[in-house]
């Protein structure tokens, strides 16, 4: 599958994108983007984001944003069909959600070659995402699928294996080691953290500290296999993707008035999180330096 290129011979860059679920689904309370669309994407522009993922692509290359979309494939014969829709619509990417999880090895076999052939045939990369509910959803399955189809790339949204296999739970750094096949083949991520029970939590939280440290492991892993085999012009998406408390993602408390309102300002978190991948990506970029240094 190719990679995202901007077909400049610039250095490979990480590039900030935020997901629309991050964004129209803000309370009143928040400080993030108000307003209609075009409003809140000069707000994501102003905040320092080159591209979204979710809607209207043509109106984002009016405004100089990128736009990636986003797809459910359950059967070999729906990725042709939805990536010319894509395409058609204008996305540059998608990440994909791929089957239900209860597939046997043929079936994901016959889903992941397709994702890959169709990828290459149409050039346009496909990510297929780690998520619960699909078949990457156990980590062991999905590095022996990467055994078998080495070509697959990923969106890496890893708190739904941080969370949903107690990765905190066990040698975290055997395991960090066991993924690694996976981490080096992704080529994009939803920026979204958790602990061992709760799949957003937010930052400052007392119960995130160690978990911050270890998804900042898992994305410099995954940001120097993308710098080991990246080409001029190549470039990795990080979308953030704190998602609304309607389908279970932010949490919710009750404020001193008595009204349940959610934890933290999921824009500000956002903010946050673009921080954290920069500063990944410039120790990833001094570990690739450190390994090439250090070759003979």
């Amino acid at each position: 599958m190719s990679t995202l290129n901007d077909g400049s011979s610039s250095p490979p860059a990480l590039h900030l994108y935020i997901n629309m679920g991050n964004v129209h689904t803000l309370p009143a309370n928040s400080v993030g983007p108000k307003g209609s669309l075009q409003e809140k994407l000069l707000a994501i522009k102003a905040a320092g984001f080159v591209g979204i993922q979710g809607e209207e692509p043509p109106l984002c290359h009016s405004m100089g944003l990128g736009c990636a979309g986003s797809a459910r494939f359950n059967t070999p014969c729906e990725v042709a069909p939805g990536v010319s829709a894509l395409k058609a619509e204008g996305f540059e990417c998608a990440t994909l959600h791929v089957g239900w999880g209860h597939e046997s090895d043929a079936e994901i076999d016959a889903l992941v070659s397709e994702i890959i052939g169709v990828s290459i045939a149409e050039n346009f990369p496909l990510y297929i995402e780690t998520h619960r509910a699909t078949i990457t959803q156990d980590s062991w399955r999905t590095v022996q699928m990467v055994a078998r189809h080495p070509g697959v790339r990923f969106n890496g949204d890893f708190s739904h294996w941080y969370t949903g296999l107690e990765m905190p739970y066990g040698d975290m750094i055997d395991k960090l080691n066991f993924m690694t096949p996976v981490f080096e083949r992704v080529r994009f991520f939803h920026g979204r953290m958790g602990n061992s029970s709760h799949i957003q939590v937010p930052l400052a939280d007392p119960t995130m500290s160690g978990a911050v440290e270890h998804f900042k492991e898992i994305w410099v892993r995954c940001l120097t296999g993308f710098l080991q085999t990246a080409v001029p012009g190549d470039f990795l998406v990080f979308a953030p993707e704190l998602l609304h408390p309607e389908i279970n993602y932010a949490r919710t408390i009750i404020n001193a008035q008595g009204e349940r309102v959610e934890e933290s300002d999921r824009w500000l978190e956002a903010l946050q999180y673009a921080q954290i991948i920069q500063t990944c990506f410039a120790t990833a970029q001094q570990r690739v330096t450190n390994n090439g240094a250090n070759r003979p």
